[in-house]
């Protein structure tokens, strides 16, 4: 049987020299310099990958780079760089594997905004929604359903988010301190046009469309079932209005209509 417990063998010569040259590619602030490399060479050679990295990451985020500066930013990218075990070979996945960092692994520092994770997400769900293939896989609908009766279906293209902080509305001319006491509800879509589309909504909607995005109930059993939920006194009146909504949405691409 293996022993989980017995020591490791010591790496050969040119595996030890692969892992240094790499740690030093990663972090050459800290790591120890590969043997019999010139340190000018080496220096030019960490910088330029970085710089790849760097470029794939910022041009993602354009809003927060430009809002935290030049050198906050590359201090963090650095980091990410230095710390983070990516996944991917391929510099489209970058931002994805910067937000993981983000979420899992970074701790908003005090010289970073609150907002730095929200904004980042906001600016990164743009570009997954734009390259997504998820409508590959659309069932067949009927474009002109009873959005009440039937099971409306919703654009597979589309992320129903909600954020702390409006980060739609953040600049470099509106850059708020403190979470405001109400969130931020978007709805995310891609449109017939390939335009990726952001609408902002209130709680009610973005909670009718939670519960349509299982897609087995009918308009009217979703409306009926967030009625109960607000203990309205008047779930008639809600699925009535609800009829409305339901049809701007479909008139904005956010409804494809009903599955067939």
């Amino acid at each position: 049987m293996h022993n989980i417990n017995a020591a490791q063998p010591e790496l050969a010569d040119w595996q030890q020299y692969q892992r240094e040259f790499t740690q030093f590619i990663r972090d050459p602030q800290h790591a120890k310099k590969p043997r019999k490399v010139q340190p000018a060479r080496m220096r030019l050679y960490a910088e330029l990958l970085f710089n790849n990295v760097e470029g794939a990451v910022t041009a993602c985020f354009p809003v927060l780079s430009s809002l935290v500066g030049v050198r906050k930013w590359r201090r963090l990218v650095r980091e990410f760089y230095a710390t983070h075990p990516c996944h991917t070979p391929y510099f489209r996945q970058v931002p994805d594997e910067f937000i993981q960092f983000l979420q899992n692994e970074w701790h908003t520092q005090a010289d970073y905004p609150d907002f730095t994770l929200e904004l980042a997400h906001y600016e990164w769900i743009e570009l997954v929604l734009s390259i997504s293939n998820r409508d590959q896989d659309t069932p067949s609908y009927n474009a002109n359903g009873d959005l009440l009766t039937a099971i409306p279906l919703l654009n597979p293209v589309m992320a129903n988010l909600m954020y702390r902080y409006p980060v739609h509305q953040i600049s470099k001319r509106f850059r708020p301190l403190t979470a405001p006491e109400t969130a931020t509800y978007l709805l995310v879509y891609r449109d017939q046009n390939d335009d990726v589309r952001f609408n902002v909504q209130n709680a009610i909607t973005a909670r009718l469309i939670e519960i349509l995005t299982p897609q087995h109930l009918t308009g009217e059993q979703a409306l009926t079932q967030l009625a109960t939920e607000m203990q309205h006194p008047d779930p008639q009146a809600l699925v009535s209005f609800g009829a409305t909504l339901l049809r701007d949405l479909h008139q904005q691409g956010c409804l494809l209509g009903t599955i067939n």
